[in-house]
C-alpha cells in the first residue's frame, strides 16, 4: 500500500478496544491515528511504547509496531528504541500515574536529553486501572480510595513540569476538543526532539465530572484559554478578558468586548519564560490554557549520537584499560 495514502482507518488494529464507554481515550486514539496517517510513513516506521494503566493499552489498538512495557518505564524503553532505530517515529503513551509517579525519573531524563520521542500523557487525575486511587495530579480535597478524607498533596502540573525541564515542544489539549487536538498532534508529529503533550481526559467511573466546566457550553469560554502563537491571550464568552504579565506575575484584565488593550500579552511560543508562566495558570483564579505552549528547535539526542566522531572502544579494552585494577 502506498504509505502516502494511508488513512486513520489504516492505523486501526483489529483488536477490540477495551475502554469504558464514554472514556476520553477513544477520542485521543482517533486523533493520534489521524496524526500518524498525516506523517505519510508506512506502518513499519512507527513504534508505540506504553507503560501500565488504561492509557497504556494503546499499542494494541494501533496498526504499528509496539511494546507494552512495565510500570513507568515507557520513556526508557522508547529511548532505546529511538537510539537503535532513529528513523522510526516513536510515540510514547502514558498516564498521569504511570508517567509522573513511578516513571517520573525516566520521563525527566528523556525530556532533558531531547530524545525524539512523541510523549502523549493522558491526564485524568486518578489511578483508573487500579480502581480510583489518588495520582500525582489529583487535585487537593479530592476524595479517593486512598484519600477518603480528601487529598492533601500538592499535585503535579504536567505541562509545567515539561516546560520547567526546557522541553522543546510542550502542549495541552482536552479529550473532547477534536479540532484543537488535531492541530496539536499534527505539529507534534512533525517536531524533532522531545514532544510532551498533556491531554486532559475524563474517566467515567472515577473522574467523570472533573473537567465539566471546560466542556459545558455555558461556562467553557470563561474557563478555557486558547493559546496561539502571535495572538493576544484573550478569553471569555464576550472575548472581554485577557492575560497580562505585570512583572513576572500573570493577572486577568477585563475590558470592553472587541477593545483589547495593548497590555494584554501576545503569545510567543518560542519563549521558554512565557511557556513556563502560561502553563502554570490554573483554576479557579485563571482559565485553563490549551494549545501549543512551546515549540523550539535544538539538536535531538539521536542526531548528536549519530554525529559523534570516533569509533567506540571495544568492551574488552574498556574493562581492562588503564582505569581497571585487580583486587587480590
Amino acid at each position: 500500500m502506498d504509505s502516502a495514502k494511508l488513512t486513520a482507518k489504516d492505523f486501526a488494529s483489529p483488536i477490540p478496544v477495551k475502554w469504558c464507554p464514554g472514556c476520553g481515550n477513544f477520542a485521543i486514539l482517533n486523533q493520534i491515528q489521524k496524526a500518524m496517517a498525516g506523517m505519510g510513513l508506512p506502518h513499519e516506521k512507527y513504534a508505540v511504547i506504553s507503560g501500565i494503566g488504561c492509557s497504556s493499552r494503546f499499542p494494541y489498538y494501533v496498526n504499528t509496531y509496539g511494546f507494552h512495557s512495565i510500570h513507568g518505564r515507557a520513556p526508557a524503553v522508547a529511548s532505546g528504541v529511538k537510539l537503535a532505530n532513529p528513523d522510526l517515529a516513536v510515540w510514547v503513551v502514558t498516564g498521569d500515574g504511570d508517567g509522573l509517579s513511578i516513571g517520573g525519573n525516566h520521563m525527566m531524563h528523556a525530556i532533558r536529553k531531547n530524545i525524539g520521542l512523541k510523549i502523549v500523557l493522558f491526564n485524568n487525575r486518578i489511578y483508573a486501572l487500579t480502581k480510583g486511587q489518588a495520582s500525582p495530579t489529583t487535585q487537593p480535597g479530592t476524595r479517593t480510595k486512598t484519600t477518603p478524607a480528601g487529598s492533601l498533596d500538592f499535585p503535579f502540573n504536567p505541562a509545567r513540569f515539561a516546560a520547567g525541564l526546557d522541553c522543546t515542544f510542550v502542549a495541552r489539549g482536552i479529550d473532547f476538543d477534536l479540532a484543537g487536538n488535531a492541530a496539536i498532534l499534527e505539529r507534534a508529529a512533525a517536531h524533532k526532539g522531545t514532544v510532551f503533550v498533556e491531554i486532559l481526559q475524563k474517566c467515567v467511573p472515577f473522574s467523570d465530572k472533573e473537567f465539566d466546566p471546560l466542556k459545558d457550553p455555558k461556562t467553557k469560554e470563561d474557563n478555557v484559554l486558547r493559546v496561539e502563537h502571535g495572538k493576544p491571550l484573550v478569553f471569555g464568552k464576550d472575548r472581554n478578558k485577557g492575560i497580562v504579565f505585570r512583572g513576572f506575575k500573570p493577572v486577568v484584565a477585563e475590558f470592553p468586548a472587541g477593545k483589547v488593550p495593548a497590555e494584554v500579552a501576545v503569545y510567543d511560543e518560542t519563549s521558554a519564560e512565557m511557556a513556563y508562566l502560561i502553563s502554570g495558570l490554573a483554576q479557579p483564579e485563571f482559565p485553563v490554557p490549551v494549545g501549543v505552549f512551546k515549540a523550539v528547535e535544538k539538536p535531538a539526542y539521536e542526531e548528536l549520537v549519530a554525529g559523534q566522531s570516533g569509533k567506540p572502544e571495544p568492551l574488552a579494552s574498556l574493562l581492562a584499560g588503564s582505569d581497571a585494577w585487580e583486587v587480590k
